[in-house]
């Protein structure tokens, strides 16, 4: 082929051009990620961190709470800072050297135990979960994440001293029937407890997923109440009151109770029933058609789950799912579902049954029982997410009343 000086001028001309355009685009374009076999990592550090590329975080609501990511995060052990946290007069700066719990009232030998002192006697650790007796997003538009939904419960592995252990130590009175429990923070909250709770599972916790109790979380230490509504496990315990009747504070009258009707209300709810949360597919993931693994939480506060359901049709029918191992008591567990989505709108709807034969309700259940004042606290329904034809999930809204 025979080629003349002009395709030679507009060959040499074109490849310049390409040539410019080219290292244009390479010194815009982000570098390649470095081949980690051929580069030395980072040395080692003293606390290390997340990867870079995961970002989970709490989500705050107002100056009061932050909501755990459920939707991020995987097994049941809520990462320490990722748990949620809810106050009443912001999280006070205390610091363990000036910390001092005194049990007194109804006792042979009132004491003032020093963080020290508590951690003398013998150590124990359980897993449960902690959840706000107002965990529920009631208004919740169809862009809501499980965070936003139902937050306001997490799992920890926790540390400390029975209550029994304290109880006897000071020698609590036999006519003695409650205590009252006070917190240090500028709300100085305070609740009645049943001495009944003592003598069955109550810890004085200061450890907390193998580290000290986090700040939000009543550092340097906290009652635990597995089970109970969180208003009961006061954070930043520094006084405990045995007597023979509840005390009535304004946390147990003016608040935390539930609206019945006929004016009525309950008082002294403690125990969180059986409930569920679906953590995927929710909003704002896609799916799409072929086979997809519902998963998500479900926990108690009377003990086991031991089954968990799940409806494809808007709870017109129900499977049971599988529950994920470990399947602890008064914690979360995890549970798994396989279904196979054809491309239709589809309502994905999760139902717990726990160890006493309890099963979650449905709003109008619980509406049922409970009457218009349902929308307080100790609020559980069943709740669902729409799965839409192109693959796209949001919450399914119902009303309230």
């Amino acid at each position: 082929m025979k080629v003349t000086r002009r395709d030679l001028l507009v060959g040499a001309a074109g490849a310049v051009a390409l040539g410019k355009t080219s290292k244009a685009a390479a010194a815009q374009a982000p570098a390649a990620p470095a081949d980690p076999t051929k580069v030395r990592g980072k040395p080692s550090k003293a606390l290390g961190t997340r990867a870079a590329f995961e970002k989970p975080q709490r989500q705050p609501r107002g100056a009061t709470s932050s909501g755990t990511p459920h939707q991020d995060l995987m097994g049941i052990i809520t990462p320490s800072d990722l748990h949620f946290e809810r106050h009443h007069g912001g999280v006070p700066e205390i610091d363990p050297k000036n910390y001092s719990l005194v049990v007194h009232g109804m006792v042979e030998r009132p004491i003032v135990f020093t963080l020290a002192d508590l951690k003398r006697f013998p150590q124990v650790s359980r897993v449960c979960f902690l959840e706000c007796s107002g965990n529920l997003g009631r208004t919740a538009p169809p862009e809501t994440t499980p965070q936003q939904l139902a937050g306001l419960t997490s799992t920890s592995e926790w540390t400390g001293v029975m209550l029994s252990t304290i109880f006897k130590e000071v020698g609590v009175s036999p006519k003695a029937t409650w205590f009252l429990a006070e917190g240090s923070d500028a709300a100085v909250l305070t609740r009645s407890v049943p001495v009944s709770k003592a003598h069955d599972d109550a810890m004085i916790a200061y450890g907390q997923n193998g580290e000290a109790i986090r700040p939000e979380q009543g550092y340097p230490a906290r009652l635990l109440l597995p089970g109970w509504e969180g208003n009961t496990n006061v954070k930043w315990l520094r006084r405990i009151e045995l007597s023979d009747k509840p005390f009535m504070t304004r946390e147990e009258t003016s608040k935390y109770t539930d609206p019945l009707t006929n004016d009525t209300a309950r008082i002294f709810s403690f125990v969180m029933d059986a409930r569920s949360l679906i953590t995927y597919p929710t909003y704002p993931v896609g799916v799409q058609r072929g086979w997809v693994e519902i998963q998500g939480i479900a926990w108690t506060g009377y003990g086991k789950i031991t089954r968990v359901d799940i409806s494809t049709d808007g709870g017109k029918t129900w499977t049971a799912a599988k529950l994920q191992q470990p399947v602890l008591s008064k914690a979360h567990t995890r549970f798994r579902h396989l279904w196979k989505w054809d491309g239709g709108e589809a309502v994905i709807m999760s139902r717990a049954v726990d160890e006493t034969g309890y099963r979650q309700p449905t709003r109008a259940e619980l509406f049922e029982k409970r009457g218009p004042g349902a929308a307080g606290y100790h609020m559980n329904p069943i709740t669902g997410w729409v799965v839409k034809t192109d693959g796209t999930v949001v919450y399914k809204q119902e009303a309230w009343g």
